[in-house]
């Protein structure tokens, strides 16, 4: 006779053999390839298109806009769906097959504004493809093997950023024209987005065709996180609260526009306009749809949710710093050049790609020494320890002189940044149930969204008005911004500590 118990315990998921994991996460390989041609090359290609340094703050608005509005869309369908393929593998293939043409289209971009628009394609094809694949570690994998299986992504992420970022860099060495006329992007970034293109395709497909997923039933028979507790939608409320929200966004606005502040912090005034109309459009449709059940689940988050939330604020303001402003930071400071037509101005931009290439690698080395680490640690201290590497290493990129030491400065972005994209996740799988890891991870996604918004309309203004124009501070306050990301870790609970309902 079966235990009457045994209907109150999950049922626990078989480990998976190092080969399922790698074979799960080899799409992450392409992913962060055209991820990293992306943040590597787009504010090159921008300077190059006529943008002055101010502005390619704003021209980046549109990654993080679009993760902001893609990745909670993509992960509530991608919980909702079932095919023959599964529930996250379309996903998976759809996404890469849009950021290809993206990827082969941006570097012929006979405009600016017709490149801005191509980032915002790349951008949201690879969150189409990237959301579900945080899902589906959570799905696939039991609670003591997640931290393996994102320290894997972490792996892959950076093996495909090392090649990515050196590509230009490496192309230049090998004879490939590494300059090109005013308005023209050179050959060595052309033909590096073309091979990526090709990398992203193959390396998703690879995943796609090499793993199978667990059946609705038989995934929600090993769930091992409580479903969140049901809440009453008190719609005057949401009315009340989003028109206010609605009015401090227009206050802020009215404000920058009376006393002629900088344009860019328009973006943080529409951000709060935009929460208000989105709770006053919650508080007037019906229960049960994607937008109700979206704005439902982001009031409904877990603890251990809330908490990573600002540890995610303050580590992602930190990389989009550090994604923008190191190209006209380095070929400033290091090569006294901002002439993108100068030979000193692309031979200190491919330095920025080795840059960022050595970090990436960095960052593979780290995701072998995280799972051991956090075995020792726990996943709190680990974190810690990380992204202070982190912190030190954006904050030394102003004080160092010789750009070749500025490998010891991507050491320790490197650990930082295999650490941000594999313990936060590990910290909140559990407390996610498997119903609906997808749109809890899609809406873990805002976390990562909103600072860059706030970079994107912030570091431009203090770097004009506080800074005099020197990039480099913003990276001094990327890294001062991990520091306290690092302080905040200190306060989530580790996984499997937190009171059960």
């Amino acid at each position: 006779m079966t235990d009457s118990r045994d209907s109150a315990v999950p049922h626990r998921k078989p480990q998976l053999s190092f080969w399922q994991i790698w074979n799960m996460c080899f799409g992450f390989l392409g992913i962060q390839f055209g991820f990293a041609l992306q943040n590597a090359n787009v504010s090159r290609i921008f300077q190059t298109l006529g943008a002055p340094i101010d502005d390619i703050p704003m021209l980046w608005i549109a990654a993080p806009l679009t993760g902001l509005i893609v990745q909670p869309i993509v992960g509530y369908l991608s919980d909702r769906t079932w095919t023959g393929l599964g529930r996250r593998r379309p996903y998976f293939l759809v996404g890469a097959a849009l950021a290809t043409l993206a990827l082969l289209a941006m570097p012929n971009s006979p405009s600016l504004w017709i490149a801005a628009g191509l980032l915002w394609m790349l951008d949201a094809s690879i969150n189409i493809s990237m959301e579900p694949f945080r899902a589906f570690v959570g799905d696939q994998l039991p609670q003591q093997q997640r931290a393996s299986g994102y320290a894997m992504q972490s792996f892959f992420i950076g093996v495909g950023s090392v090649v990515a970022s050196l590509l230009p860099f490496a192309l230049a060495h090998f004879g490939v024209g590494n300059t090109a006329g005013p308005g023209e992007v050179p050959d060595t970034v052309r033909y590096a987005f073309y091979f990526g293109g090709a990398v992203l395709l193959l390396s998703v497909g690879w995943t796609v065709l090499r793993t199978r997923e667990y059946p609705p039933r038989e995934l929600l028979a090993f769930d091992e996180a409580p479903p969140p507790p049901p809440r009453d939608r008190d719609r005057v409320r949401c009315l009340l609260l989003g028109a206010s929200w609605m009015v401090v966004g227009g206050i802020c606005a009215t404000t920058i526009s009376m006393m002629a502040l900088d344009r860019q912090l328009y973006v943080l005034a529409a951000l709060i306009a935009a929460f208000g109309l989105a709770l006053v459009i919650r508080g007037l449709v019906r229960d049960g749809g994607g937008f109700a059940t979206v704005m439902d689940d982001l009031g409904a988050m877990p603890p251990t949710m809330l908490r990573l939330a600002l540890v995610q604020f303050f580590s992602w303001f930190a990389l989009f710093a550090m994604w923008i402003y190191t190209t006209p930071a380095v070929t400033q400071l290091h090569y006294h050049s901002s002439d993108t037509a100068s030979a000193a101005y692309n031979e200190g931009a491919n330095w920025v790609g080795v840059l960022f290439a050595a970090y990436n690698g960095f960052a593979a080395l780290a995701a072998i020494m995280i799972p051991p680490m956090t075995r020792r640690w726990g996943l709190r201290r680990s974190h810690l320890f990380n992204v202070a590497l982190g912190g030190a290493g954006l904050i030394s990129i102003a004080l160092i002189r010789d750009p070749q030491w500025l490998l010891l400065s991507m050491l320790g972005v490197g650990f930082a940044w295999a650490s941000i994209l594999s313990l936060p996740y590990a910290m909140l799988s559990d407390s996610v149930p498997a119903a609906k890891m997808g749109v809890f991870m899609g809406i873990f996604n805002f976390f990562i969204v909103i600072p860059q918004l706030v970079a994107a309309s912030l570091l431009g203004f203090l770097v004009k008005h506080a800074f005099g124009g020197h990039p480099a501070a913003a990276l001094v306050i990327g890294g001062i911004s991990l520091f306290i990301a690092g302080l905040c870790v200190l306060w989530v609970r580790e996984p499997g500590t937190e009171t059960r309902a």
